[in-house]
């Protein structure tokens, strides 16, 4: 596979690949492979065994997934996956998988096992070395492996699953029904730091400064003299993006702020005080809220309002640009879950992101992408190494479409503006509370609909607004927050009171899955 420019070539680390059988914790899977400071990449379930040679990994995982071996449409794999010599790890799915592409048998079982289930180690082993003879862990399947693949040794088992683990030292294959990758199973993290880093052998090189220093010398060698430009929008993503590429390239890098009109209250400001003071880096602002506004006129659905926004970011750039000596590239903090949920070979398209399915094919410029294999975790401790201030590090997160993909329905200047000072007082109150660092994002959304209320002894016939607060730690998955109903009750009275044009206020008690984060 061909590392996009500037992207740190992950060939210098040791990897693994997660092959995804349509599991609900892929992702999870990933992120426990990174926190054992190796790193991951998820891949589809049809990948063949030449693909997976040609990127060298130093082990595989089988995620889990919902289908049965035995269905009419169950999800199969490259058997030659098994003869490359690498070690492989299946996980409930693919731990049945093995079992059945190697001569074991699959069962349907009687009882279910669904949530917490207590196992018992039956026979040592390099898997579950160490680790207490009887413990929890989290099961989550019908079916289940009810005899090993010839030169198998059963490990573990549960009163409903025989062969609840199950290994093979000398073809470094192994299996187990449960979720190690969930904290509902206690010693889960060292099951898998077990595979990682004695049948894999894998070197825990995945570390911030290695990021840091490999992001740094991708970004020398793909620049190699000449100027970059970098779309910042004081976010943490490009925040980082910007400090990191600064370190590549120095006084090279050109960062321009697009104000596109769709930005919180007074945060341009805000912005360019922040990174001409404190980064000292060339920055210019590009005020364009007119363009972006005609270019939105009339239009109501959300991915065409992403592209838009997408195509248009980028033939600014494009015009900054020629005004710039000499410039090929453009920075972007494009990160992991964007390309996840913009629709890869890997996962179904959930919505484009600007900066990914909203970019032009016609573009001129060459994209520098050093965060496009990260989560925003990840990210996030980049720039503490980075030293760049916790404000802005620990920002919540802000759409690049701004406030275009939280107003429903056509973006005005009008509902721009009732937004803005509606999503100002939210952010206060959280504040107020204490709780905007314990808080993934919140924020406010402006259908665009009207309903009748009543203020001043009058008939009022206005906007509701809808209030947004969740909890997650990478915004793969996200749960809705429990907001103190004090804090809920002094938002609407103030949004009610302070903001005409809304006469209602509503909260999302909604996680995801099954909804997304932002309304489009």
């Amino acid at each position: 596979m061909s590392t996009p420019a500037g992207q740190a070539s992950t060939g210098d680390f040791d990897r693994v690949l997660v092959v995804d059988f349509g599991a609900q914790y892929a992702q999870l899977i990933a992120r426990r492979v990174r926190e054992a400071h190796v790193f991951s990449e998820i891949v589809p379930r049809t990948i063949s065994a030449a693909e997976i040679r040609e990127m060298a990994p130093v082990g595989i995982i089988f995620s889990g997934g919902p289908a049965s071996v035995y269905a009419a449409d169950a999800y199969d794999l490259d058997p030659a996956v098994f003869e490359l010599g690498i070690p492989v790890l299946g996980i409930c799915y693919g731990h049945q998988v093995i079992a059945h592409s190697l001569g074991g048998t699959v069962a349907r079982n009687d009882v279910a096992e669904y949530g917490r289930a207590d196992l018992t180690v039956v026979a040592p082993s390099q898997l579950l070395r160490g680790l207490p003879e009887e413990q929890q862990v989290w099961m989550s399947h019908r079916d289940a492996v009810a005899e090993p693949p010839p030169g198998f040794t059963v490990i573990a088992a549960t009163p409903d699953s025989p062969v609840a683990a199950m290994e093979s030292v000398d073809r470094g294959i192994y299996g187990v029904q449960f979720h190690p990758e969930v904290v509902h199973t206690q010693r889960g993290q060292e099951m898998l730091k077990h595979f990682l880093y004695e049948a894999c052998r894998a070197r825990p090189l995945w570390t911030h400064a290695g990021i840091i220093e490999q992001s740094v010398d991708a970004v020398r060698a793909t620049v190699d003299g000449g100027s970059v430009i970098c779309g910042l929008s004081g976010g943490v993503d490009s925040s980082v993006a910007a400090a990191l590429v600064h370190k590549a390239i120095g006084d090279q890098l050109v960062c321009v702020f697009v104000d596109h009109g769709l930005l919180r209250k007074d945060e341009a400001t805000q912005v360019e005080e922040t990174f001409r003071s404190s980064f000292h880096m060339n920055l210019i602002h590009v005020n364009a809220e007119e363009r972006f506004l005609g270019a939105l006129a009339g239009v109501t659905d959300p991915e065409e309002k992403r592209k838009i926004i997408g195509e248009t970011f980028i033939r600014v750039f494009e015009e900054v640009a020629a005004e710039v000596t000499d410039v090929r590239f453009l920075v972007q903090g494009t990160l992991y879950p964007d390309v996840i949920e913009s629709g890869t070979a890997d996962a179904a398209k959930i919505k484009s992101h600007h900066n990914v399915g909203g970019l032009p094919e016609d573009m001129e410029l060459q994209l520098i992408e050093p965060l496009r294999d990260l989560f925003k975790d990840e990210v996030r401790a980049v720039g503490e190494e980075l030293g760049i201030p916790e404000e802005i590090v620990w920002r919540q997160p802000f759409p690049g479409p701004g406030l275009a993909v939280r107003i429903i329905g056509e973006v005005t200047k009008e509902r721009l503006d009732i937004l803005r000072a509606a999503d100002a007082i939210v952010l206060e109150e959280v504040r107020r509370a204490g709780l905007y660092n314990e808080l993934w994002q919140s924020f406010a959304i402006l259908p665009g609909i009207r309903s009748v209320g009543v203020q001043g002894d009058g008939r009022t016939y206005a906007y509701p607004l809808v209030v947004r607060a969740v909890t997650s730690e990478d915004a793969m998955t996200a749960d809705w927050a429990r907001l103190p109903y004090e804090v809920l009750e002094r938002i609407s009275s103030r949004v009610i009171n302070e903001v005409e044009g809304i006469n209602r206020v509503a909260y999302d008690i909604s996680s995801k899955p099954p909804a997304t984060i932002e309304w489009e």
